[in-house]
């Protein structure tokens, strides 16, 4: 008996030290492969600039009752200050290690950010249809976000609604259907960390080109209908939708 106990001590103690000899993690890896994802969003003409960070369950802003925890800019400029530019972009990386990071809609792109189901089903519809999908990426357990190219400014501005108007990322809860980010507004960009250690990752990474919003909005809105038919919320059809479509 001693003699086993003994031995098995010794294993302990030889597991031990190859667990302390093992090799680390090497946050210079993920700290690249963050960059690099960063990098080829801006490549592909989407601005962005830093966002709020988990800390623990809260935010990293230590707003007391943050409404969007982790998911907001940290300037209020983000409009402005939001590039493309290399440089810049590094910079931020390597000074911010644990920034997430949003990208302004409106100027290059839109988004077309939907439930989580109601995406899976349309985006199984539409590569099945051979139409090009583009960027699409999910945030947390339940939004699905297709990129798409901006709708554009019209030379008559008042014939368009900004995002803003309609909604703003922080009433997420007030729009629980389809929401178009255009103008004025905002996403959460891959790679993100959220509280309660979710994510926001690319499902179909940046490098695929924007499609014109038009070729994917009936089968999106089709398959939120249907989502709200399931889940017996009726009002999602109308009233939860936001469009930036001329008044």
């Amino acid at each position: 008996m001693g003699a086993d106990s003994g031995r098995y001590r010794g294993t302990e103690g030889r597991i031990s030290q190859w667990l302390r000899r093992r090799p680390k993690p090497q946050p210079e890896a993920d700290d690249a492969a963050r960059l690099a994802l960063l990098l080829a969003v801006a490549e592909a003409g989407m601005p962005i600039s830093p966002a709020a960070h988990p800390s623990g369950y809260r935010c990293s802003c230590e707003r007391i009752g943050c409404p969007t925890p982790a998911r907001h800019p940290v300037s209020f400029a983000w409009q402005t200050q939001s590039t493309t530019d290399r440089a810049q972009i590094e910079r931020w990386a390597a000074g911010q290690p644990l920034a997430n990071f949003i990208t302004a809609t409106g100027l290059v792109h839109d988004v077309l950010d939907v439930p989580l189901t109601a995406g899976a089903s349309a985006l199984e519809r539409l590569t099945a249809a051979g139409i090009d999908v583009g960027p699409v990426a999910q945030s947390g357990t339940d939004r699905m976000l297709f990129f798409t190219a901006t709708r554009g400014t019209p030379d008559d501005e008042d014939e368009w609604w900004p995002c803003e108007l309609d909604c703003h990322p922080e009433t997420m809860d007030e729009h629980p259907g389809l929401r178009w980010h255009c103008r004025g507004s905002y996403v959460l960009l891959p790679p993100a960390r959220l509280p309660g250690e979710l994510d926001v990752h690319w499902i179909r990474g940046p490098e695929h080109p924007l499609p014109d919003p038009l070729t994917l909005l009936e089968t999106l809105t089709d398959a939120c209908a249907k989502y709200a038919d399931t889940a017996d919320e009726s009002d999602l059809d109308h009233d939860a939708v936001a469009w930036p479509l001329s008044r």
